[in-house]
């Protein structure tokens, strides 16, 4: 007697549309959302302005998210209201304090 062995391959199949939808999934989940109050925006552009400080030169938007210890997209509104007030400049893709 011999056994035979049968694969499935309807489970390989689903089995890699079931990754290749984590993936999509992944790809397209929402950022989470950046309260927008003033009182916020002074809060991102202290931390923007503390970071620049203690560099002492220009820094990347990246590079200040990172010193700051806040996402892009809060280095952004921080800048934003340091823009308004003059207190920082851009140059050569790189931002200084004014």
């Amino acid at each position: 007697m011999t056994e035979k062995k049968t694969t499935k391959k309807g489970t390989a199949v689903k089995s890699a549309e079931t990754k290749k939808a984590t993936v999509k999934k992944a790809a397209t989940a929402k950022k989470p959302a950046i309260v927008l109050s003033a009182e916020n925006a002074g809060f991102k552009a202290g931390d923007v302005y503390q970071a620049l400080a203690a560099a002492e030169k220009a820094l990347t938007l990246k590079e200040i998210a990172k010193a700051a210890g806040i996402s892009e997209d809060e280095t952004l509104l921080g800048m934003g209201w340091l823009f308004k007030e003059g207190k920082i400049v851009l140059a050569d893709d790189k931002i200084t304090l004014a």
